[in-house]
């Protein structure tokens, strides 16, 4: 999958093929089809595993966070460290672009990011309650879509401008979104 990610990074969607998969991971051909016989399974296993990275990854900052209940000026600089890496880690966060674009055509990619981005804001919804936070469903959802937003917004920036970008955006945010 990691193969898949740096195809996808460096090609798009349209470049995730089993060869291509197979060169970048150092494979002899036909491994990849071996274990995703289409294309269309290949790309479904793409977005589980780019599900799965980005919620647990979002389950460890959960818990961190709890610890820093009533401390936004952590609670942000935790975020945005996550989000740090993510960018230092680009592939991740291209693939779920490159996913994302691909939802409304792929009914099954579609599927997978719809039940993924659900449990997230189910996460953010539960990080919320716990830090006494105004909130609600419309709420946590405006977060994450915003949190998407800012990932994209910072990825068009250089990369210089990509931490004072975040770390100002974040912060107003979630003071937005979190005030009665």
């Amino acid at each position: 999958m990691d193969a898949a990610l740096h195809v996808v990074a460096d090609e798009g969607l349209r470049g995730l093929t089993h060869r291509a998969v197979d060169r970048q991971a150092g494979l002899p051909e036909g491994t990849c089809s071996a274990y995703f016989r289409t294309r269309q399974a290949l790309q479904v296993a793409v977005a589980e595993h780019v599900a799965a990275t980005l919620a647990a990854d979002v389950d460890e900052l959960a818990t961190e966070l709890v610890a820093c209940s009533g401390e936004d000026e952590r609670a942000v600089a935790l975020t945005l460290a996550l989000f740090e890496r993510w960018l230092e880690e680009r592939e991740l966060i291209v693939a779920k672009l490159e996913l994302s674009l691909e939802a409304p055509r792929n009914p099954e990619v579609a599927q997978t990011l719809t039940a993924s981005r659900t449990r997230l804001v189910g996460v953010v919804d539960g990080i919320l309650t716990r830090a006494e936070k105004q909130h609600d469903d419309g709420r946590a959802e405006a977060l994450v879509a915003s949190f998407d937003g800012l990932l994209i917004g910072a990825l068009q920036k250089p990369p210089g401008e990509r931490r004072p970008f975040l770390s100002t955006s974040l912060a107003l945010v979630l003071h937005a979104l979190t005030q009665p």
